[in-house]
Order: structure tokens, then C-alpha cells, then sequence
């Protein structure tokens, strides 16, 4: 089972995850989350699409929602209780779509 990250691990997770991106993740709800806007919600689909087919690779699935050219996504690991190295991991390869 995973374990749970400490508050420390996650600040210095977080700084890394954000450091020279233009995406910036933060903490809200005791989650991790980022919202995302796109041209149109084709792109903004097109996006999800492809952080679902990551999704479903790590097996670790987003909270997400979709209003028109807005995604929003908040990542938390159930199964430790908050968040943990898998929200970090799979936060990094979503960043990277936009990149």
C-alpha cells in the first residue's frame, strides 16, 4: 500500500513539480490541483482524452470537471488517506501534455 506523503515531502514535491512551468499546481482541499484552459472545448476534450489514457496506464485516476474550455483536476491518492508520490507522478505527466 502507499503511503500517505508528509507535509514536508509534499512543499518539496510541489516546488519541484512547479519549478520553470507555466502550469502551477497547488494545494487545495488537501488535494492536488491545477486548472487548465484551452482555445475551445474541443481542445480542452482533446486534453482530457489524453490524461485518461495516463490515467488508465498508472491506474490512478483524476477528480476532474469540464466546463466548455476549463478543466480542472485534483489528484489525491484514496487508498493513503491524501496525497502521495502517485498524485506527484501522474501531476508531472499531465504538466508535460502542455509543455
Amino acid at each position: 500500500m502507499i503511503e500517505r506523503s508528509s507535509a514536508t515531502d509534499i512543499t518539496t514535491a510541489l516546488e519541484a513539480l512547479n519549478q520553470g512551468s507555466d502550469a502551477i499546481w497547488r494545494i487545495q482541499d488537501d488535494k492536488l490541483y491545477q486548472e487548465f484552459k484551452f482555445p475551445s472545448f474541443v481542445a480542452a476534450f482533446g486534453f482530457m482524452t489524453q490524461v485518461a489514457i495516463l490515467a488508465e496506464k498508472a491506474n490512478h485516476h483524476p477528480e476532474w470537471f469540464n466546463v466548455y474550455n476549463k478543466v480542472s483536476i485534483s489528484l489525491t491518492t484514496h487508498d493513503a488517506g491524501g496525497i502521495s508520490t502517485r498524485d506527484f507522478a501522474l501531476a508531472k505527466q499531465i504538466s508535460a501534455l502542455i509543455a
